[in-house]
């Protein structure tokens, strides 16, 4: 029977969906970092129980074509890239077979065909957001991100993924801490001041905003620290405050303070302009995120008399794309400040006929069939968990002749897709797109179609 430390050698035979080498050892299946199919490795057992363990490379005893021989092992061991071993190609091949995959054993589609998951030319330095932990590391405040599956803080200057400007307002707001001697959190004692700092930057305008994430709503100098921050970035246009004093690894808490400029920095997405406030959820890469935007208004190939309802609207990135397209477009989300960011982005563009109500997407669903809105075409971008059963039920109660469903976890997607067929909706079109290079997630988007009877 193997234990912890054992060291066999193991050939890995496939990836699992999270990226990590798959090999079989006397009926146990073992997962390993940084280990790629075709590799012959010499592995030390880290964990093992009755059917599966970890493994890691002690030794890597021949390398696969596709291996990535540049990375630097601090991304992989972060979890910042950790699909960073494997060469974009093959990530994106990797992509596809996951949608196929899951499309099949959990959906039991098999025919479908699901063309290569759209890449990027720079699969790198392209989000537009970062949330970086602030903590003491031997002694000094330091910036990084934390090692996967526990708390300690790597410090990391070059993030890879990140567009390099925010890398480097990270790297100042980091100096000027420690410059003005600014406490960062500490977990254990819950103490300290400074938890996170939170910058985001718009793709097309520039415009920075950062976020100092506090446990307390005094900043000692925070002054000083602002005014050098400015000088040296001028496109920071918006500087906030967010207090959370609890303990969790939630970000942020729900008081926000502006301490420079405006609340929310600009950025303009298939030619519509948005406000993004501090917390509202907006996709980290813009240029991908238009590409599947493009796509779900593609598939759903609408008319100028249709109406449509955006579930999950946010900030209405999606729905206010739609609106130069068709007659009328209703939107719902749970998160109020998100609701009137859309309210202003569609008066921020002229747009008059996107309506926008805070509710959850279920109970809105069934306001609107009850007040006999009909919709041609319902868009759904739900969180990874994907759809309620009471949603999809008042979503084909709808009767639309078209769901197109945007999607960041494929094997929530393809359960949604079983409940969707009894229901009477197929599966038509699919297409993975790569929102997040470099990393095991796949987005994609996925057109269903009312089946009709003969008689409708």
């Amino acid at each position: 029977m193997m234990k912890k430390n054992d060291i066999v050698e193991v050939e890995i035979v496939d990836l699992s969906h999270e990226g990590l080498g798959v090999a079989k050892v006397d009926g146990l299946v073992f997962f390993v970092e940084n280990a790629l199919p075709g590799e012959m490795i010499s592995m030390r057992v880290l964990k093992v129980n009755k059917k599966i363990g970890y493994g890691k490379v002690e030794e890597r005893l021949t390398s696969s074509p596709e291996r990535n021989e540049a990375i630097d092992v601090a991304y992989l061991r972060s979890g910042i890239a950790d699909l960073g071993h494997l060469k974009y190609e093959a990530q994106l091949a990797f992509k596809t077979k996951q949608v196929k995959d899951s499309l099949y054993k959990i959906a039991g589609i098999k025919d479908m065909e699901v063309p290569l998951t759209l890449g990027m030319d720079q699969p790198f330095a392209y989000r537009n957001k970062a949330q970086v932990p602030v903590r003491r590391v031997h002694g000094q405040l330091e910036t990084g991100f934390f090692r996967k599956n526990s708390h300690d803080l790597m410090p990391i200057e070059d993030f890879y993924i990140q567009h390099p400007e925010i890398d480097q307002v990270i790297v100042a707001v980091r100096d000027l801490l420690r410059r003005f001697d600014l406490k960062p959190y500490d977990e254990k004692e819950k103490s300290g001041l400074i938890r996170n700092i939170i910058v985001r930057r718009g793709h097309y305008t520039g415009e920075i905003m950062v976020v100092f994430v506090t446990t307390r709503p005094k900043i000692f100098r925070i002054e000083q620290v602002i005014e050098l921050l400015v000088a040296q970035f001028p496109q920071i246009s918006s500087i906030m405050q967010n207090i959370n004093d609890r303990d969790t690894n939630v970000i942020f808490g729900p008081d926000f303070r502006l301490l420079y400029g405006k609340e929310y920095i600009c950025d303009q997405m298939l030619g519509t302009t948005f406000e993004i406030s501090a917390p509202s959820f907006y996709q980290v890469n813009t240029e991908m995120a238009e590409k599947l935007y493009q796509t779900a208004i593609e598939f759903a190939d609408v008319k100028s008399d249709d109406i449509v309802v955006d579930a999950y609207s946010g900030i209405g990135t999606i729905g206010l794309s739609f609106a130069k397209h068709v007659k009328a477009v209703y939107g719902v989300e749970v998160v109020p400040q998100a609701v009137e960011n859309s309210q202003r982005n569609a008066a921020l563009n002229g747009i008059t006929n996107a309506h926008y109500v805070c509710d959850s997407a279920e109970k809105a669903m069934a306001n609107w069939v009850k007040e006999g809105i009909k919709a041609n075409v319902i868009v759904v971008d739900p969180p990874r968990k994907g759809l309620t059963e009471s949603f999809i039920k008042a979503s084909s109660q709808m009767n639309p002749d078209k769901i197109v469903y945007v999607s960041c976890n494929v094997a929530t997607l393809a359960r949604d897709l079983t409940l969707y067929q009894e229901l009477g909706y197929q599966l038509s079109n699919i297409q993975p797109v790569d929102l997040f290079p470099q990393t095991h997630h796949v987005e994609c988007v996925g057109l269903l179609v009312k089946e009709r009877s003969d008689g409708e």
